[in-house]
């Protein structure tokens, strides 16, 4: 259960942060717009790069995940990502997060204790 547990908070942690540093990449890009042109600056742009790395690294641990635990146990795990989503939006974005959304965090992460056990 630990294993799984401890694995799944790496994997939600290159989750989001493969959203934040996507986050980064689309401020750093004028108006998003449907052309070639847009999407050909994004490729070039290191922010995205750093993305898709995460993504990439996310992905691989998944498949580990996914071939060494039962698949009922793990898919839920990835909801761990919204906590580390809403730390981020905290943290680095400056947001405001109010009493509700912290509340569902909470029952997130009751849920995945539930389900790791």
């Amino acid at each position: 259960m630990w294993r799984l547990i401890s694995l799944s908070l790496i994997q939600s942690l290159l989750l989001s942060g493969g959203q934040v540093l996507l986050k980064f990449a689309l401020e750093k890009m004028g108006p998003f717009e449907w052309s070639w042109r847009f999407f050909g600056h994004l490729l070039v742009n290191w922010w995205f790069l750093g993305c898709g790395i995460c993504y990439a690294a996310g992905t691989v641990l998944w498949m580990y995940i996914l071939k060494r635990f039962p698949f009922s146990m793990a898919y839920p795990m990835i909801s761990l990502s919204y906590v580390f989503g809403m730390l981020a939006a905290i943290l680095i974005f400056h947001e405001d997060v109010s009493i509700g959304r912290w509340l569902g965090v909470l029952l997130i992460m009751g849920g995945c204790v539930l389900i790791a056990r």
